[in-house]
């Protein structure tokens, strides 16, 4: 769209044109300022503030049941508790200690040199079993 003004020949014609580009500059440094800002502010909000906290006088309820441990030596030997066992004889064996309660927690213990297809495989015939609440097992690092 334009404008033009004519009004006579001695005067000087301006040609008015409508722009309408839309600079984005000003609105990209604000935003940028502003993440900087929520970058600096965000950590600050998560600080821990030491408190004591009082006893609970709560009784505490009871342990589950012992645990079956599923062990995996470096050699690739496997065990069920203390009893050794092999792939095939793990869904069996596990069954026979927890009495066929699928609820039952398993604890996979491996050897750090064990390969994880290894695991897995256990993991995965334990899974098919039925059980499905099976934890890893690892020792705390402890700090130098």
């Amino acid at each position: 769209m334009g404008i033009q003004l004519d009004s006579g020949p001695t005067v000087k014609r301006h040609n008015y044109q409508q722009n309408a580009e839309i600079n984005i500059t000003p609105f990209v440094d604000v935003i940028l300022v502003l993440l900087i800002i929520f970058m600096v502010a965000a950590p600050l909000a998560t600080v821990d503030v030491p408190v004591d906290l009082p006893s609970n006088a709560a009784t505490p309820s009871p342990p589950p049941t012992d645990p079956l441990y599923v062990t995996v030596q470096a050699d690739g030997g496997l065990f069920v508790q203390e009893q050794s066992v092999s792939l095939q004889q793990l869904a069996a064996a596990a069954h026979e200690l927890t009495a066929g309660n699928l609820e039952t927690r398993l604890f996979l213990r491996g050897d750090q040199t064990v390969e994880y297809g290894t695991l897995m495989r256990v993991m995965n015939t334990l899974q098919k079993a039925g059980y499905a609440r099976i934890s890893l097992v690892a020792t705390e690092e402890l700090e130098p």
